[in-house]
């Protein structure tokens, strides 16, 4: 009778738990702030495991290069992936540096997972519109787990290519959905702004404490640890989704087949939407492709050690997340005022790549740095906001595809850095390349005044009360929001005035004969 007790406190203890849980759950204010925290793991994770590879994997390649000859002890690399095709011959050392062959794989390998991601895009866009957000945010968590585990156990090229380019099929899925689900569980401003801000914040802190993250586990416990691990912790994210969101319950399935969403060929046609687009390239350019290149311009211009090439990047996360913060305490005064930001985040961008080759010593370099991760943040965190509201007062609220398009313009930046960057720095020369990105930011950031008159959409609720019995509480509630009409002379309603007038004719016309 005795070990009956026991027993019996455990199903106590664990039937007072699920009821906590349920009661928890049935909250929306708490259930959602739990998807921002499974997205925000979610994101955190795929940065993870996009960054971590980076003190890894070069030296990992070096050694089966080298297999069957004495090798010295693995030289790990940090935060910077080495440069293709640039520069190997000047590295003093040719023993411990990686050949030109292994500098190409080594960028192919780094750009395999965007340029997936590229490609699966389009098509995870609209299945995310069908399908929900929980779903496709399941498997994409599913191909993450699946493809760090490869990573760990991954003993030649085409195992790590493998695993990599499945980690961007995985993004494709998990980023999108991830982003478009917290669009869509907080579809009012400020709150929505904020939430974007938080998921900013988690994608920044994952790229810069991987490379130290793998560097120490790879040095200490050997190559499949630092991947176990965050395999671990994509299960357990996932184990959370399930039990939060319920995506395979009859409820869900449901509400998950109540909208139609845009197409999103027909969102890449609308001008607004194609501009933030465009502004979202240009502002991750010079990131993309500083990554690859600026370590060994340090070291050629500064004489910069590995410890100072490891940690150039570092300080920039809490810049980064001072632009977030900013960005959405401005957004919640002055909302109207999104296109301004996003403009003076590209100005920054632009200033500070024009000043990272005019440094020559590190406190410099660091502080140019700095400053162009404080204009990303400024861009991203004004124009994330920005699509689900052009798709909100533009569109039907279904945000799959819209964030698509926006994980479509950071891929174009990354898939092209590790590849192409080496060979212009090789061409054309570092400063060439610093300044030509600046040049490009500050030439764009005019063209963000086409958005100015943005602010002046509003939203029409008028059909979700007709369509929807409940209370609004995400997950495509908001079944249609157009523009509050402005009559015409002649009675019919038309769009308050913007820069595209001129093309909306031409757009319109596309709609009706699609």
């Amino acid at each position: 009778m005795e070990p009956a007790a026991p027993a019996g406190q455990a199903r106590a203890a664990a039937s007072k738990l699920s009821e906590a849980m349920g009661a928890v759950l049935q909250d929306p204010r708490r259930q959602r702030r739990l998807v921002l925290v499974i997205v925000c793991v979610a994101l955190f994770l795929d940065n993870m495991l996009y960054m971590v590879i980076v003190p890894i994997v070069p030296d990992y390649i070096a050694h089966m290069h080298k297999a069957g000859r004495p090798t010295t002890s693995p030289k790990v690399y940090t935060l910077q992936a080495p440069t293709p095709a640039s520069g190997s011959d000047n590295m003093g050392n040719t023993s411990e540096s990686p050949t030109e062959s292994e500098d190409v794989k080594i960028g192919v390998l780094f750009a395999s997972k965007a340029i997936l991601q590229l490609l699966v895009n389009p098509l995870s866009g609209p299945f995310i519109d069908r399908m929900s957000y929980d779903v496709p945010l399941l498997i994409g968590l599913g191909v993450l787990f699946a493809s760090t585990v490869l990573f760990a156990f991954a003993e030649d090229y085409a195992m790590l290519f493998a695993a990599r380019s499945l980690q961007g099929l995985g993004s494709a899925f998990a980023d999108t959905s991830g982003i478009a689900m917290i669009a869509d569980k907080y579809p009012e401003e400020p709150e929505r702004s904020r939430a974007l801000g938080v998921a900013l914040a988690f994608i920044s802190f994952g790229s810069l404490v991987a490379p130290p993250f793998g560097g120490f586990l790879y040095w200490f416990a050997g190559k499949p640890v630092p991947f176990l691990v965050l395999a671990a912790v994509s299960l357990l994210d996932a184990l959370l989704l399930l039990v939060v969101a319920k995506p395979f319950s009859a409820v869900t399935r449901a509400r998950a087949n109540l909208p139609v969403g845009t197409p999103i060929h027909r969102l890449m046609l609308d001008p607004y939407i194609a501009v933030v687009a465009g502004a979202l390239t240009t502002c991750n350019i010079p990131l993309a492709f500083l990554e690859p290149t600026i370590a060994t311009w340090m070291e050629h211009t500064m004489s910069a050690s590995e410890w100072q090439t490891g940690m150039a990047w570092l300080p920039a996360f809490v810049p980064h997340v001072l632009g977030v913060y900013l960005t959405v305490r401005l957004a919640a005064r002055y909302p109207h005022l999104q296109w301004l930001y996003g403009a003076l985040g590209l100005v920054v961008i632009g200033a500070s790549s024009c000043m990272v080759p005019a440094c020559r010593s590190f406190a410099p370099l660091v502080i140019s740095l700095c400053g162009l991760c404080f204009g990303i943040a400024l861009v991203d965190t004004a124009l994330l906001p920005t699509l689900a509201f052009l798709v909100d007062v533009r569109h039907v609220s279904v945000y799959g595809s819209v964030y698509a398009i926006a994980d479509i313009s950071y891929s174009v930046a990354y898939a092209l850095g590790p590849i192409v960057a080496g060979h212009i720095v090789h061409s054309l020369g570092f400063v060439q390349l610093s300044l030509g990105m600046g040049l490009a930011n500050l030439l764009y950031a005019p063209v963000l005044l086409l958005l100015r008159n943005v602010g002046l959409l509003r939203r029409s609720r008028s059909e979700r009360d007709v369509l929807l019995d409940e209370p609004p509480q995400g997950l495509y509630d908001a079944v249609r929001l157009r523009e509050r009409p402005v009559a015409d002379p002649d009675g019919a309603p038309r769009s308050p005035s913007g820069p595209f007038d001129e093309c909306e004719d031409v757009y319109n016309n596309y709609y009706t004969h699609s």
